[in-house]
């Protein structure tokens, strides 16, 4: 069974960092992307940053040049460094894996909270 759980969440006070981590376990065949989501409060699930195993690596606009997402592949995770941290970046963060084999398949962490104060 496939387990993602994240961690490194917290509250921080804005210009502070955080560093999240996405463990996960069990088999995933196919892997086509691994990402970082948020969602804050009123509003939709957004994607935060993401790398393919084709080797590209895409983030949103309001993070480009603060967040570096990576991953270590001995340790099945998936990390999300984020810098110069603001209150807007506050919200719920998921990491999701994408995967294809017969047909596609979305995996999902149940989160962790990221608090940015003024």
């Amino acid at each position: 069974q496939v387990q993602l759980v994240e961690s490194g969440g917290g509250l921080v006070q804005t210009g502070g960092s955080l560093r999240l981590s996405c463990a996960h376990s069990g088999s995933i065949f196919g892997i086509r992307r691994m990402a970082w989501h948020r969602q804050a409060p009123g509003k939709e699930r957004e994607l935060v940053a993401s790398f393919t195993t084709g080797g590209s690596t895409n983030y949103a606009d309001s993070v480009k040049g603060r967040f570096t997402i990576s991953r270590d592949n001995a340790k099945n995770t998936v990390y999300l460094q984020m810098n110069s941290l603001k209150p807007e970046d506050t919200g719920v963060y998921y990491c999701n894996i994408n995967s294809y084999i017969y047909r596609e398949r979305d995996y999902w962490g149940q989160g962790t909270q990221v608090t940015v104060s003024s």
